[in-house]
C-alpha cells in the first residue's frame, strides 16, 4: 500500500469530504446534461505529478465525447452509462464498474436516465 517517510518532521493530515457523493453538486461543463466537479487535488503540494478527483454526472440527452489528455480511473456509483471508444469497445456500465481511460483515448458517454461516477485523474485541478 503506502510507505512511511521517516524524514518528514511534522505530521501530514488527510482531507475528509463527508457525504460528498450525496451533497456535492458538480457544475455543468458541456451541453445541457454533463456535469463535472473536482473535489480534491494534489497539484498545490505536488505540481510535477498531480492527481485530481471528483464527480462526473451525465443526464439523459446529448452524448458527451471526451478526448483524454491525461490518464484517469473512474468508478460508477449510481445509475448507468453506455461507454464506447474509437477502438470499438462498448460497455453498459453500472454501479461498481471500474474503468481506466488512458491518455489519448476518445470516449463517448451516454445514458438512458442518469449516471454518477467518481474519478481520479493524473492532472491539475480544473484541467479537465
Amino acid at each position: 500500500m503506502g510507505s512511511i517517510d521517516e524524514s518528514t518532521s511534522s505530521p501530514v493530515a488527510f482531507n475528509y469530504f463527508g457525504k460528498a457523493q450525496s451533497t456535492f453538486k458538480p457544475p455543468l461543463i458541456a451541453n445541457e446534461n454533463a456535469y463535472l466537479g473536482d473535489i480534491a487535488s494534489s497539484d498545490k503540494i505536488d505540481s510535477t505529478s498531480p492527481i485530481t478527483s471528483g464527480f462526473y454526472r451525465l443526464e439523459k440527452g446529448t452524448p458527451l465525447v471526451y478526448h483524454y489528455t491525461y490518464h484517469e480511473m473512474k468508478i460508477i456509483l449510481e445509475g448507468s452509462f453506455d461507454i464506447s471508444d474509437e477502438a470499438g469497445n462498448k460497455v453498459h456500465a453500472v454501479s461498481g464498474d471500474v474503468f481506466y481511460f488512458p491518455k489519448g483515448a476518445k470516449i463517448t458517454f451516454t445514458t438512458e436516465d442518469y449516471g454518477l461516477a467518481f474519478y481520479t485523474g493524473a492532472r491539475k485541478e480544473g484541467a479537465a
